[in-house]
């Protein structure tokens, strides 16, 4: 496995302020090099499509960049290990979210950073906002909060809507979790799940596990409290949602026999005498970042067969959400969906397992200094740079859209559609180049 080089502080900063600060910026897209430009670009010429969008709303997405163009909406509440820094601070996080939309999906976003903390006026000020967008990409705002800002916002506007924090950890975890039963020899509705934290990830990617088809009695919940049980008093609505029956009280008594950990909460809670009370074959996902649930060395040694996988790039099977936000937008306002429903993001986390069981292309190996790539146990999920995922997951997700009833403009030819597809990849959108992007 390739590792990568510890980035400091120094470095990174050097990175953000050399040459023009920050990481995103605006280039048009039409010509403006002579007077007659300029009158197209603005007065008088822009009053022609403003008079076709007053009459037809849907020509926004004909002669702007609606269409193409996603919001990153945060309040810095919940910003990857760092917490509650605030809306500033969050900027750089949400400016590097932008950049992966344009990066690996060809997708213009605008970071917009919100100094509010009460949900009714974030939704307020997003649906203020949204006739500027194709779609909403709600990024690092902490729970419950985030649970009632995102269905307010998914059921009240026309556009894709999803807090990535919750669906798109939870559709990359249930590729990994639908390749682990692979590996395991075992079938999905049979598992027997421990999820660690209960948070707006870990609830998220526990209702996932529901939509695989994993009864809802064989999902343990753990917070750090311990196992929540019906018998628990004050449970909020979504603790309550996966409150167990079972009288357990520990997440060490929850992973006996169990057949899968997902760990979404924080370091250092799991141990090797933990994993090896589990099931054959167990499948351990521990995401805590940037350090998991158990130290990886620590968990390959507790077990032969254990299937493992972290948050983190310098360990194999890294849970990465950039394996599913790019595409899912992409197909999504491909066919100018209304919405981001459930199977759209179960397609595109079938598209990823699937992905991942075909023969790994050497532009690939390259990007990563590996030798040989296989579909096993070290390789359960593709890895982030893998070119073939623009085309692979974006048509999952469109052609999904379509069957639920969520597109509004039909793909019609998929041949047509692969090759812009593939015209954006060999553009640069996905290029696996390891220099560009540490992943």
């Amino acid at each position: 496995m390739a590792r990568h080089a510890c980035i400091s502080d120094s470095d990174a900063l050097r990175y953000h302020s050399e040459g023009r600060p920050g990481k995103i910026g605006i280039e048009p897209t039409k010509p403006s090099q002579t007077q007659h430009d300029l009158s197209l670009a603005y007065s008088p010429g822009v009053a022609a499509p403003a008079r076709a969008i007053a009459a037809d709303p849907d020509d926004a997405y004909r002669y702007t960049d609606k269409g193409n163009l996603v919001a990153v909406v945060s309040n810095g509440s919940a910003v990857l290990g760092l917490g509650d820094i605030g809306p500033l601070a969050a900027k750089p996080v949400m400016e590097g979210k932008s950049m992966l939309f344009k990066r690996f999906a060809g997708i213009d976003a605008f970071d917009i950073e919100v100094d509010e903390t009460d949900p009714e006026k974030i939704v307020g000020i997003v649906k203020a906002i949204a006739p500027t967008f194709g779609g909403i990409n709600l990024e690092d705002i902490k729970a419950p909060e985030c649970f009632e800002i995102d269905r307010r916002l998914r059921e009240e506007l026309r556009i894709p809507v999803i807090h990535d924090d919750q669906h798109g950890t939870a559709i990359i975890v249930a590729a990994a979790v639908i390749n682990g039963a692979k590996i395991a020899g075992k079938e999905l509705s049979r598992l027997r799940a421990v999820v660690n934290g209960a948070g707006a990830a870990a609830i998220a990617c526990a209702r996932m596990l529901l939509t695989l088809g994993i009864a809802r009695e064989r999902i343990v919940l753990c917070d750090s409290r311990g196992a929540v049980t019906r018998y628990r008093g004050e449970l909020n609505p979504q603790k309550a949602e996966f409150a167990t029956s079972r009288r357990l009280a520990s997440l060490a008594e929850a992973l006996h026999g169990a057949d899968l950990f997902l760990g979404l909460s924080k370091a250092d809670v799991l141990t090797a005498e933990m994993i090896r009370t589990m099931a054959d074959n167990p499948i351990v996902l521990a995401l805590a970042n940037p350090d998991p649930e158990i130290a990886y060395d620590a968990a390959m040694r507790s077990r032969p067969d254990l299937i493992f996988a972290t948050g983190r790039s310098d360990h194999p099977n890294q849970v990465n959400n950039v394996l599913g936000f790019p595409f899912l937008f992409r197909g999504a306002l491909d066919v100018r969906a209304t919405r981001i429903d459930e199977a759209m993001k179960l397609a595109a986390a079938r598209a990823l397992a699937e992905l991942a069981r075909r023969p790994v292309p050497e532009s690939v190996l390259r990007a990563y200094g590996l030798e040989k790539l296989e579909f096993g146990r070290g390789y359960l999920i593709p890895k982030p740079l893998d070119p073939r995922l623009l085309c692979t997951v974006s048509t999952a997700v469109a052609r999904a859209a379509m069957e639920s009833g969520a597109a509004r403009q039909p793909i019609t030819d998929w041949d047509a559609y692969a090759e812009r597809l593939h015209a954006l990849t060999a553009g640069g959108a996905a290029v696996a180049t390891e220099k560009t992007v540490a992943l």
